[in-house]
């Protein structure tokens, strides 16, 4: 288009009227010739352009058109596949370990019952006839607390940094609004030990008076696998909290069982020695979150604001199971205890002679070696702190670091 006006400027020219004085008709013909060429030219031009940008537009308009439905399959896909981490079977199976329909079928060891004035605490344990990780059973009766105050301090992560020293970080990776599933990201602590990370999928239901959670291992394209930590490959954990009848006080049945990479025995251990101090802790915790649960909660999305409703089967086929494990283990509970003081009331020379072997033990063990005087050393002191107790079962070890 540019060149338009240096034509119409030679065409105004003395020289073109010059030529045309001369030439006659010749030069007439000439500039008609040229004028009409021009003119097709730019007529040509700007049909181009337009077709062009019609094209362009229709293109463009065409693969955005394709390219939705392939985004919003892929969108659908990823809700379908969240929807299904967990589901109401896993709540059924939860139901039926935390009423303890086959109890018969299993052989469980009573770890420890204790209890003052504010809590009680009551855990056992079983090894699976199956195979599989160990697998725990505890309630623990709050008083002066209730079902709604207990669920939201267990589901509050963001508070469980502040008082669970394990706790070194926790993330929110997703929540599925459909299915009311969360999945999120934790990194725990142990001492002489690698750190776990957990990548966990829960979900929670609720019932008459009830409140259900089941929580599972999953994995999520956010969280690569990273070397700095051990992944935990197998976690099945869930709770149930109802209010005690006839008391101001409010209970957590808990079923949990995970494989950390831990020596079976070593867990074994510091459970049983180090759980009662845990679990006051965690009472102190939720004493300062009762006084402070007036503060206005921020609305976020997550797996407590989308609870859904226990299924009507399975609500019907619930017992009316009382918080105690049975009243006829409590005479095996005393006893257990019993044996487990008598274990400790060891001369000063041998306790510390057992705590270094226990430390190196512990220290070969996170770190994956399987020299074989370690293995005899960590033997050599379970053996030496249970003689007096329950045998020890032959279990196999797992040393990741």
């Amino acid at each position: 288009m540019n060149s338009v006006p240096n034509w119409s400027s030679y065409f105004s020219s003395d020289e073109f009227s010059r030529r045309a004085v001369f030439d006659g008709g010749g030069a007439a013909c000439y500039f008609w010739a040229t004028a009409i060429s021009l003119l097709f030219i730019l007529l040509f031009h700007l049909f181009c352009s337009a077709k062009f940008r019609f094209f362009d537009f229709a293109s463009s308009s065409s693969s955005s058109s394709s390219s939705s439905p392939s985004h919003a399959d892929s969108v659908s896909h990823a809700q379908s596949r969240i929807s299904r981490l967990v589901s109401d079977e896993d709540l059924k199976s939860l139901i039926e370990h935390l009423e303890e329909r086959n109890e018969a079928a299993e052989i469980w060891e009573n770890v420890i019952h204790k209890s003052n004035d504010r809590i009680s605490y009551t855990a056992k344990r079983c090894k699976p006839q199956g195979g599989g990780p160990m697998q725990y059973l505890s309630v623990t009766v709050f008083e002066d607390c209730s079902a709604e105050i207990l669920r939201d301090f267990y589901m509050d992560n963001d508070y469980r940094k502040q008082w669970d020293k394990t706790v070194v970080e926790h993330e929110q990776l997703q929540v599925d609004s459909n299915s009311g599933i969360e999945i999120g990201r934790t990194i725990k602590k142990f001492p002489l030990l690698t750190s776990r990370e957990y990548v966990l999928a829960w979900k929670l239901w609720e019932g008459k008076d009830t409140f259900y959670c089941f929580t599972k291992e999953c994995d999520h394209n956010m969280v690569p696998r990273q070397r700095k930590y051990v992944r935990v490959s197998y976690f099945r954990s869930g709770w149930r909290i109802r209010r005690v009848p006839g008391r101001n006080a409010c209970e957590i049945k808990m079923f949990h069982q995970e494989d950390a990479g831990l020596n079976v025995e070593m867990a074994k251990l510091a459970f049983s020695k180090g759980v009662w101090s845990y679990i006051c802790k965690m009472e102190n915790a939720l004493r300062k979150y009762i006084a402070i649960s007036h503060r206005p909660q921020v609305a976020i999305l997550s797996a407590v604001s989308l609870i859904n409703k226990v299924p009507s089967e399975l609500e019907s086929q619930t017992e009316d199971v009382t918080a105690s494990m049975g009243t006829s283990s409590g005479e095996g509970i005393v006893t257990h205890v019993a044996r487990q003081k008598k274990v400790l009331r060891k001369p000063s020379k041998k306790l510390i002679t057992n705590g270094l072997v226990l430390v190196g033990g512990a220290i070969c063990l996170s770190r994956g070696h399987s020299a074989l005087g370690a293995k005899l050393a960590l033997a050599y002191l379970l053996t030496k702190l249970n003689k007096r107790g329950t045998p020890l079962k032959q279990t196999t070890q797992n040393t990741r670091s």
